[in-house]
């Protein structure tokens, strides 16, 4: 009974030793970045060290939750959330079904779809940012060639148009990167299945709606709390095409927390929008797992 005890000892000891080094990055990474944050969010600070730190309590909150910018920039939030699942989640499901399948050339297409991926968020910003130029850019000179000069417009300087350039070519930089999620879960699908449903006539179409989109219910959900967590905290791309203008017409809430942190030196409605986003991730999170993609008896 003692030996028994004492290796139940060393093993416990064992394990917290291999856990120790994972528990300590996410203390000091994750949970005391985001004590402060929320400490921060109650007081006002211009970011400057040795500057003096005002408790306001729950001002700042107050201040976020009742400006036009924050709310104009949830909506851009949300435009991103529907492209996100009416144009990129069907289009990377496309895609997976395509590579997935046994047609030739599916190497060309899996090194073409991951291609995006591969230049990095800056390059592909800048990219677009000088394909949609209006003087002289390739879609400007494409529409002139075609006679419809008159539809040539300054895209990324117009609100809402601007904003969903950005979400059109968020959805063709990520596509391939999803498209993975999606093949992920297809080529788990046993054969016997598929064997299954070709013995039944379940094939084509019918085959996709009846037994592929059912099978791969959890890559649907790892693919929406993805986008949705992901839409809440896009900054990397708008930064690159606008900055986030004209007017913060297409800032993002990530774009909004940057620009009252770092510019206008509002470090405690910074940290305030900062608590606002990581509350909502969580909350849709949380719905998306529990109720939306929740387990049937």
């Amino acid at each position: 009974m003692f030996l028994k005890s004492k290796n139940y000892r060393k093993s416990y000891l064992k394990s917290i030793l291999f856990i120790l080094p994972g528990v300590v990055l996410t203390v000091v990474f994750v949970i005391y970045p985001v004590i402060n944050t929320a400490w921060l969010s109650l007081n006002n600070w211009n970011g400057i060290g040795g500057a003096p730190v005002t408790w306001v309590g729950l001002e700042n909150y107050i201040k976020v939750l009742t400006s036009d910018k924050f709310w104009k920039s949830m909506l851009n939030a949300l435009y991103f959330m529907i492209g996100g699942f009416c144009i990129l989640m069907p289009i990377a499901f496309g895609m997976a079904l395509l590579v997935t399948s046994k047609l030739k050339g599916i190497k060309f297409f899996k090194t073409s779809y991951l291609m995006p991926v591969m230049l990095g968020t800056t390059a592909v910003g800048l990219m677009w940012t000088f394909i949609l130029n209006a003087n002289f850019g390739v879609l400007a000179q494409f529409l002139r060639a075609i006679g419809l000069e008159e539809h040539i417009i300054n895209w990324l300087a117009t609100p809402t148009v601007n904003i969903w350039c950005i979400v059109l070519v968020n959805e063709w930089m990520y596509a391939g990167y999803n498209m993975l999620i999606f093949a992920a879960g297809i080529v788990a699908i046993p054969d016997e299945i598929h064997d299954a449903a070709l013995l039944d006539g379940c094939t084509g179409l019918k085959k996709i709606i009846y037994i592929t989109v059912p099978l791969c219910k959890n890559m649907f959900m790892v693919f929406s709390v993805i986008c949705v967590t992901g839409c809440l905290k896009a900054f990397d791309l708008v930064w690159a095409m606008t900055g986030g203008g004209p007017m913060d017409s297409s800032a993002t809430p990530a774009v909004l927390l940057y620009t009252q942190g770092f510019q206008y030196k509002l470090m405690g409605r910074s940290g305030a929008i900062s608590i606002i986003l990581l509350v909502m991730g969580l909350g849709l999170s949380v719905l998306l797992n529990n109720v939306i993609f929740k387990e049937r008896d």
